[in-house]
């Protein structure tokens, strides 16, 4: 199986050969380009046609999140992971509205990162944990928009408006499973799990999968618990 070929930007030099260093050490991965800037961003991902980026957001010329939503626009199977300082729904949600399908803080962890990369290709959202409860926090603070379900609602009223296949679609999202590995474990067609997380998007009055669990955490219907591999079965 061919490596992983990532794209890292960053207009600090010291950081982007730090995340240079830990992605190169994975044996399925490899650095194929960097960037320090949104525009030099774009212009790599053309030539190159990575797997993956990891996205700094502040950056001159173009920020990260114009690069993100550029790159994801004309390159959608590409999946862009920004990695940056800033935890606060303010970089968050327009990130995440941009394509990003992580979020990562600069400070984790170098087998975090490696393993977000990992997950974004299997078609997983990946959030510092920082950056989740930011996002709660946010949600909780804030009216939701309209249609969105009322936090006084009790949970048990918002449980009889879900189907029992929306109950298990929003578990096994919250194990962090992809579309692909929850239609493999409730037997049903990846579009089917698909229409399952629309439907639940509107009946959360939310915008995206992502939003869903975050929702979903908020009204105490699930408690995020990350589904790994065994120790001795490590991804590959």
């Amino acid at each position: 199986m061919s490596p992983t070929r990532v794209v890292i930007v960053d207009d600090q030099q010291l950081m982007l050969q730090a995340l240079k260093v830990f992605v190169s050490q994975a044996p399925d991965m490899t650095v194929v380009g960097t960037a320090h800037n949104g525009v030099a961003a774009i212009e790599v991902c053309a030539q190159l046609d990575p797997d993956v980026v990891l996205m700094d957001l502040q950056m001159p010329v173009l920020n990260g999140i114009d690069a993100t939503r550029r790159i994801t626009t004309f390159k959608p199977h590409v999946k862009v992971i920004a990695v940056t300082t800033f935890a606060g729904p303010e970089a968050v949600v327009p990130a995440l509205r941009a394509g990003a399908a992580g979020y990562l803080l600069k400070d984790s962890e170098p087998e975090v990162l490696v393993q977000s990369i990992r997950d974004v290709l299997e078609g997983r959202n990946v959030l510092s944990p920082a950056v989740t409860a930011a996002l709660v926090a946010s949600v909780r603070s804030t009216p939701g928009p309209p249609g969105a379900v009322p936090l006084e609602v009790a949970p048990e009223s918002l449980v009889a408006n879900l189907t029992d296949r929306e109950v298990q679609v929003l578990e096994l999202l919250a194990e962090g499973l992809s579309n692909g590995e929850m239609a493999v474990e409730l037997g049903l067609t990846e579009s089917a799990v698909k229409s399952r997380v629309s439907q639940l998007t509107q009946k959360l009055g939310v915008e995206s999968r992502v939003q869903v669990l975050v929702r979903a955490c908020e009204l105490g219907l699930v408690r995020p618990r990350l589904r790994r591999p065994p120790a001795d079965n490590p991804p590959t």
